[in-house]
């Protein structure tokens, strides 16, 4: 009886596992009872014996007569091959790879980098050393790999120490020595990629360089995408544009490199500005990525068949301006930005990404175009009319607080000098805020309104502190002019001096009459504001207290306390307004919202009309004063009379009736 197939398998003999075939230099393969040999690449089958491989002369085939280029000479090796070449070719240790010209110049110590970039020198010696070995007649090389990846780490080291050594900041300042260094290590990568044997290369130093290459060998040019990708960017392209369609070597390969600290070194000017600008005004141009660099093996990239795609993820911006765009760029030879063969894709871009396409390699960026905020026709308009609104009330308020007698006392002479104070600041500010020119006039107006704000928050301060002494303290509620005066106008002065003895610089910005918001000197007007508004605040809480419990005790001098209420509310919503102000006046200068300046200017035009509503219009003795005033102002000229100016002794005793009758209040 024949025997079914399970019998057969179940005795079947694995020869290859037990090892008793006599295949060599083949892998064995088990069949059914018998086994199989498939020779090893650089083998084909013995005529005599098929499991038998002998060696395969790859050099003495008609199809690889150019196995090696025309100046490499093949060697035939037990299963495989080398190329033997001449003086000034190599075939990057490759077995496999044609003879291919090999350029040492450009790595050239006496045509070195600038002094300030010397350890640059180091990495020149070090690749030139490398490369002339390359380019010797070689042995057969042994079985040593990764030769390449320890060259290119010793590479990025050593970048690492040139940038870290640059001022001590790791940047290159001079445009020259950023065009070197990209052009050394960019030359460098070219001479490193053929010499890696894995197909897929990332390394990252701890500073600056981030790397990822790729390669691919064979007989035939490599085909298909190619996507590389390092933090902050990534290149989208192909292998036959990485290749190119010259004589292929044997090998191709494509790499991304990315610029940790190289942003403030690259950070020049566009070439092309003049073509950015808008309305006249040429914008603040700003590094807003990492500089990459891509190196491929297609000797001809100043024009590509197709472009490539480098995708940059941007960087954090310091400031936020109204209107920005974004601009792709490459690094030129001479050592400044172009636009010239880069594109932006919008429809792939945002305010987080930027794609960017070229039609030639280099280094690349995405800049930022930084428009200043355009003060609009309605802005301007309300500036002004709103400042001469608050001007002509603030007018008003000094000749009221000045020449109404009936008014007079320690809380009107605040009052005065807080008007005096906002109407020299809004002055200032209206004729000369933005008149940056000459730099000597517009550091004087920086300093008067620095000195003219502080002084009206000063007399905030004194009124807050004037409220408190009438409700809490009681007696003596009277200060003394001078001390009012040396805390009024002495503390805004010395901080002004101070300031600008130590920031004299601080005065004046390049679109401003005011204080810089760089180095820090604005908190010499902010801190102050701040103190102030924080001892009001304590100072009406209190106020506002004391005066509930007055009320709810039925005080019989109810009058009073009515007048103190209504001073309190009205020093609280002037401090609300003010302070109000200063919270938009921050960032008014940073020029990030127009409605930011649309709030600030209204703000602003209000307080003069403020004052004067509160202080004056709401004040029934000044609304007294005022009828009386108009009323006689329109009387014969023989029987003129005023408060104001009062000489006739009917209207002295009216006027001293009035006066007696709010003694007290006159006190507040």
């Amino acid at each position: 009886m024949g025997l079914g197939k399970k019998e057969l398998l179940a005795l079947d003999i694995d020869e290859c596992r037990v090892n008793s075939h006599s295949c060599v230099n083949a892998k064995c393969s088990n069949l059914v009872g018998s086994y199989n040999c498939t020779c090893h690449d650089g083998y084909t089958p013995s005529q005599d014996n098929q499991n038998l491989c002998r060696d395969r002369d790859e050099c003495a085939e008609a199809e690889n007569a150019q196995l090696c280029g025309q100046r490499g000479k093949c060697k035939n090796l037990n299963g495989s091959y080398w190329c033997d070449c001449e003086e000034g070719f190599s075939n990057y240790g490759n077995n496999a790879t044609k003879c291919s010209k090999i350029d040492c110049s450009i790595f050239n110590v006496d045509q070195g980098p600038a002094s300030s970039l010397a350890g640059l020198a180091n990495v020149v010696l070090m690749m030139r050393s490398s490369c002339l070995a390359l380019s010797e007649p070689r042995l057969p090389p042994s079985e040593v790999k990764g030769e390449g990846e320890a060259l290119l780490e010793k590479l990025f080291t050593a970048v690492d120490g040139v940038l870290a050594d640059v001022g001590g900041g790791g940047t290159a300042d001079d445009p020259g020595e950023v065009s070197e260094l990209l052009a050394t290590v960019e030359n460098a990568v070219a001479l490193i990629g053929p010499q890696l044997r894995d197909n897929r290369t990332r390394l990252e130093t701890r500073q600056t360089v981030d790397a990822e290459i790729a390669v691919e060998r064979g007989q035939a040019p490599p085909t298909g995408p190619v996507h590389l990708t390092v933090e902050k960017a990534s290149l989208d392209t192909d292998w036959t544009t990485a290749a190119g369609t010259e004589s292929y070597p044997g090998f191709a390969y494509a790499a991304l490199l990315s610029y940790t600290n190289l942003s403030a070194a690259s950070n020049q000017s566009l070439e092309e500005l003049s073509s950015y600008q808008q309305d006249g005004v040429a914008p603040d141009v700003q590094l807003v990525s990492r500089v990459v660099s891509v190196v491929v093996s297609n000797p001809s990239t100043a024009n590509l068949s197709r472009p490539i795609s480098v995708t940059f993820r941007h960087l954090e911006v310091k400031k936020e301006p109204q209107r920005v765009e974004f601009i792709c760029v490459y690094w030129t030879k001479e050592g400044s930005w172009s636009t010239a063969g880069c594109t932006i894709q919008p429809k792939n871009s945002n305010q987080t990404f930027t794609v960017c396409e070229s039609s030639h390699l280099s280094s690349f960026a995405v800049l930022m175009a930084l428009y200043p905020m355009e003060h609009t026709f309605g802005l301007l308009l309300v500036t002004k009319i709103g400042l001469a609104v608050s001007l002509l009330c603030l007018v008003l308020c000094i000749l009221t607080f000045k020449f109404c007698r009936s008014i007079q006392g320690t809380r009107t002479t605040i009052h005065l000098h807080l008007c005096i104070c906002l109407f020299m600041a809004d002055l200032f500010f209206l004729a000369g805020i933005s008149q940056t020119k000459p730099q000597g006039g517009c550091r004087f107006v920086a300093s008067m309104l620095h000195f003219f704000f502080l002084g009206v928050f000063s007399w905030m301060l004194l009124e807050g502190v004037q409220l408190y002494r009438m409700v809490v303290l009681v007696f003596n509620t009277t200060i003394r002019p001078l001390y009012l005066f040396l805390a009024g106008y002495g503390a805004p002065l010395l901080i002004v001096v101070v300031s600008a003895a130590s920031r004299p610089g601080g005065y004046g910005t390049e679109k401003h009459c005011w204080l810089s918001l760089e180095d820090g000197l604005i908190w010499s007007f902010f801190g102050p504001v701040c103190l102030v508004i924080v001892f009001n605040v304590i100072f009406f809480v209190v106020t506002v207290w004391r005066l509930a419990q007055k009320f709810s005790s039925l005080n019989p001098d109810l009058p009073k306390l009515h007048k103190i209420k209504m001073f309190t509310v009205t020093a609280i919503a002037q401090m609300c307004i003010l302070g109000l102000m200063w919270v938009f006046g921050a960032f008014l200068f940073r020029e990030d919202n127009i409605a930011v300046a649309y709030i600030f200017t209204v703000l602003n035009s209000l307080q003069g009309a403020l004052v004067f509503v509160m202080h004056c219009l709401l004040s029934k003795q000044v609304r007294e004063e005022y009828a009386y005033f108009f009323a006689c102002s329109r009387m014969p000229q023989k029987k003129r009379h005023s408060d104001f100016s009062s000489s006739n002794p009917s209207s002295s005793q009216s006027q001293a009736s009035r006066s007696a009758q709010s003694t007290k209040e006159s006190q507040i």
